[in-house]
């Protein structure tokens, strides 16, 4: 279900409508945005999931692209049985490792428990994955870490985009691990980056910390150079500490919003 891995037409909030081509293809893809976002950000919470039939009345499409969006989501969001019709799978059950269920996660659930949440599972591959690029890594891949840390330093001069700049540099260290299943860690590290952004849109603090963590180009180099020299340790060590400040500054802001929400609570006592 990657949107990373196909094209297709934006999908209204509610209703599928027409792509630009019209194609059957992309209207599939467009009903399953509509429909994935409906179910993970609960509007079928206190309702029966409806039939194919309901379904494609209620977006214009025809039965055969509502079939297929619907199979696609028994992937994971959904559960089809004779006799029981198309259910909606626990949380529990949902693939989180799916950029579009990400996506839509994000959009009902934003906290800053989901944001530490990725950034704990980041300490658990990053670090290791930096050390096997010090091993492992070609010519090639060096060359691609170097490119990303370069956009960084362009990004320093308002010359490339910061955010893009810092995931480009860190998916390249996935790649360079030699790990095809690292490298299955993309979309989840670009998402946890891109969250990182929107939260510090939101809490100034958080933002003056988080930004001051991305702009420090020392601790990147220091990733650099280790896989440079293939020191495992070292690329290690210099990963797990740059992922970890990020971790510091999430809790940070949450003791913070935990004592302002206890002033909330005191002042409203009589």
């Amino acid at each position: 279900m990657s949107s990373g891995e196909r094209e297709r037409g934006a999908a209204p909030e509610t209703g599928v409508g027409r792509t630009p081509d019209g194609s059957g293809r992309n209207l599939t893809f467009a009903m399953l945005d509509a429909l994935g976002r409906a179910i993970v950000t609960g509007r079928y919470e206190e309702a029966r999931f409806p039939t194919e039939a309901e379904l494609a009345v209620e977006h214009g499409v025809s039965r055969s692209v509502t079939r297929e969006a619907v199979k696609m989501l028994t992937k994971g969001l959904l559960t089809a049985r004779p006799r029981k019709g198309t259910t909606i799978q626990p949380p529990s059950s949902w693939n989180l490792f799916d950029p579009d269920v990400l996506r839509w996660l994000l959009e009902r659930k934003f906290s800053v428990e989901l944001l530490r949440q990725f950034c704990e599972l980041r300490i658990a591959i990053e670090p290791a994955a930096a050390a096997l690029a010090a091993r492992e890594a070609d010519g090639a891949a060096v060359a691609a870490i170097e490119a990303g840390y370069a956009r960084m330093e362009a990004a320093e001069r308002d010359e490339d985009d910061a955010l893009d700049a810092d995931i480009a540099f860190h998916i390249s260290i996935l790649d360079a691990s030699g790990n095809p299943f690292y490298r299955q860690f993309h979309d989840l590290v670009a998402t946890a980056l891109r969250t990182s952004i929107r939260f510090s849109n939101r809490f100034a603090g958080f933002a003056a910390s988080f930004n001051a963590h991305r702009a420090s180009l020392p601790a990147h180099r220091a990733v650099l150079d280790a896989i440079r020299t293939r020191d495992e340790d070292t690329a290690r060590d210099c990963m797990r500490t740059l992922v970890a400040d990020v971790m510091i500054v999430i809790e940070r802001v949450e003791r913070e919003r935990d004592r302002e929400d206890a002033k909330t609570r005191s002042s409203s006592r009589p």
